[in-house]
């Protein structure tokens, strides 16, 4: 079905944004297209996308669209040329409507022939849809519980068009491994997919004051042989990939920021084109892409292989933040920092603000369980972008090696009081280590921020430590009334400080040969 209403992302408000101070209010709409998007770059402060996952698919989408229209997909004086578009303050108008002009029948998310992001083959190939409810990320499906509310396959609501946008994003890039809905292609047929490029990922991006000075310093380097006729976005195929063959999709920085993903959708609009009502959902390709991405801290394995940081709800940005400054930090994995940060400093040395870096994720597992949504931002404090010191970043690296330290020495400290006052087996997950987890990393947050933008590198351990013995004593002050729980209480404190020191093994002694503490032993 046709909808009357193809919704045209170059011209639809779909993106929500937030706009600067001196843009006066009546020009100040709550969402915009494509191309109003980066035509008044300069004028938006940021995007105000409410799900973080999907805000990191379309900050890429952004950034292969910026170097389209700013000539930034090429290798050769790279750097010099986006310094100059810096420089201009804003992007190019006649850059942005020459590419939209060009490409104007690929932005339309219920194109018949070529929809945004979407393989209109599928509903041929596929022999149902999976539901409007196995779209929208944050509706339980099947026989999943409730997340953010109440959902039912029986009767399944329609979503905004807008809204059925930023899901497609979110599938792309971090869609499930495993089984799918079954997809035949020239006879043969498959119901397995494999996971989205970002599947339980960190992604990490500089920020500045504009989306302009943004998509400016996220931009990748392009290596030299990259030829941007070949490094092609989705929107810019001739034709459609064969989802059997190994495809060759992924050639440059454009291309991998666009195109990796595993999965394939089609939207299936109401008669309007105003909202999605159905979707089918499967796997894109048998072979798996590359995962590359340079917005992600990589680590090497024992055995040398890359895998990214995941993200985790319960871990601070501020435990990160050597990882994002140093090329070794002081941390188990061998982490690699994101490669953009590179680049992104000569953008920092040209502001006069810093940048901050916000980390975008969703703690997830390889397959079916999603458990949250990760966000968080730096204060405005990246010198440490524009720091060349390195010992001032190694500072900042054994402050935030001190302040785990401390959090873990903790949570062994409280967990074995549990167990010794419960006379338990176990206790890996205890009400006081949970507790303590709870009033110790807010306040060892705190601590870091100050010292790193105070510049107070010095005692650091101690005060950790203080902040540590402070917390044990509140979680456990219930129990040091008992004989039993005061004796817990005192046995186990020793873990907050490393424990008990391990026996120093006897030295041989040769028969008859008189005790060196003889004297002591006398006495």
């Amino acid at each position: 079905m046709v909808p009357r209403n193809p919704h045209d992302l170059l011209q639809e408000r779909v993106l929500p944004v937030r706009w600067t101070p001196e843009v006066p209010p009546d020009r100040r709409p709550s969402a915009v297209g494509f191309r109003e998007l980066l035509l008044r770059a300069h004028e938006i402060s940021s995007l105000a996308v409410p799900l973080p996952p999907a805000l990191s698919a379309l900050y890429r989408i952004l950034y292969a669209l910026t170097a389209r229209v700013t000539g930034l997909d090429r290798a050769g004086d790279w750097s010099e040329r986006r310094l100059q578009v810096l420089e201009q303050g804003r992007f190019d108008p006649d850059g942005i409507e020459q590419y939209f002009d060009r490409h104007r029948d690929r932005f339309r998310l219920y194109d018949p022939a070529w929809p945004f992001l979407q393989d209109p083959r599928l509903a041929a190939q596929c022999d149902k849809p999976a539901g409007v409810n196995k779209l929208v990320i944050t509706r339980p499906s099947g026989n999943n519980h409730s997340w953010f509310g109440h959902a039912w396959d029986a009767r399944p609501e329609p979503v905004p068009s807008s809204e059925a946008l930023l899901h497609l994003l979110v599938w792309r890039y971090y869609g499930p491994s495993g089984r799918c809905a079954a997809r035949e292609v020239n006879g043969q047929r498959s119901a397995q997919s494999k996971a989205g490029p970002l599947r339980g990922a960190l992604s990490y991006h500089p920020e500045g004051a504009t989306l302009f000075t943004t998509l400016l310093a996220g931009l990748p380097h392009p290596d030299i042989d990259v030829r941007p006729e070949e490094d092609l976005c989705p929107w810019e195929w001739t034709e459609l990939p064969d989802p059997e063959a190994a495809p060759r999709v992924v050639t440059g920085p454009c291309s991998r920021l666009t195109a990796a993903s595993q999965h394939a959708l089609l939207l299936v609009p109401d008669e309007t084109g105003d909202v999605a009502r159905d979707a089918y959902i499967t796997w894109a390709f048998l072979d798996k892409l590359p995962r590359a991405d340079d917005y992600l801290i990589w680590h090497v394995s024992k055995d040398g292989n890359p895998y990214p940081r995941l993200a985790d709800s319960g871990r601070a940005l501020w435990r990160d933040v050597d990882a994002l400054l140093l090329e070794h930090p002081q941390n188990s994995g061998r982490p690699r920092r994101p490669e953009v940060f590179r680049t992104a400093q000569e953008v920092q040395n040209e502001l006069d603000e810093y940048l901050t870096v916000r980390a975008l994720g969703f703690e997830q597992d390889g397959q079916a369980k999603d458990t949250q949504f990760v966000s968080s931002s730096t204060p405005a404090l990246v010198p440490l972008l524009k720091n060349t010191d390195i010992p001032v970043a190694r500072n900042i690296g054994s402050l935030r090696v001190a302040g785990e330290r401390a959090g873990d020495r903790l949570g062994t400290a409280t967990r074995n009081a549990w167990k010794l006052y419960t006379r338990g087996k176990k206790a890996v997950d205890c009400a006081w280590s949970r507790e303590a987890a709870a009033r110790y990393w807010p306040q060892a947050e705190q601590e870091f921020w100050r010292r790193l933008r105070e510049g107070d590198f010095q005692d650091a351990p101690r005060t950790f430590r203080r902040i540590a013995e402070r917390v044990y004593d509140q979680v456990t002050y219930s129990a040091a009334g008992t004989i039993r729980g005061a004796r817990a209480r005192e046995e186990a404190r020793v873990d907050l400080y490393g424990g008990k020191p391990k026996t120093a093994a006897k030295s041989p002694r040769a028969k008859g040969a008189p005790s060196p503490h003889r004297d002591m032993e006398e006495q």
